[in-house]
């Protein structure tokens, strides 16, 4: 989709893929750190959510795709409507962790879930967990 436009950054074979399945152009974001300081799980991920938009920019898709951050993500969608250039950030990060998911790393099995630790996760994690990570 946007495969012919290079703005300051590297557009490798996993962002063109990250911008497939998301539809969402890394380069327009402008680094505001609006979606970041509206996250409400942020203090729970190893890279921000503006953090996620530059390394994509700089061609580090494999660092993100290592992060913890894209399962921390609940998919809130604060980030995107806090967003002043339309991106959608929420897609952006669902985009790494389908690709993530397709290529069998990530999978959580509920049962194995260790009771003791699932009472310091925010009740929304362990929802949007089950959603995105038990098929």
């Amino acid at each position: 989709m946007f495969r012919g436009i290079i703005k300051n950054g590297i557009r490798n074979e996993l962002l063109l893929k990250v911008e497939e399945i998301s539809g969402q152009n890394v380069f327009n974001c402008y680094q505001c750190g609006n979606c970041s300081s509206g996250c409400p799980v942020v203090e729970y991920m190893d890279i921000t959510p503006n953090q996620v938009l530059r390394l994509s920019q700089y061609g580090a898709s494999e660092e993100i795709l290592d992060s913890e951050t894209i399962w921390v993500c609940s998919t809130c969608l604060q980030c995107s409507s806090r967003c002043p250039k339309g991106i959608d950030v929420a897609r952006i990060m669902e985009a790494y962790r389908t690709i993530n998911l397709r290529s069998g790393i990530g999978k959580i099995n509920p049962r194995k879930i260790d009771v003791s630790a699932a009472n310091d996760i925010p009740p929304i994690l362990l929802v949007s967990a089950m959603r995105k990570l038990t098929g």
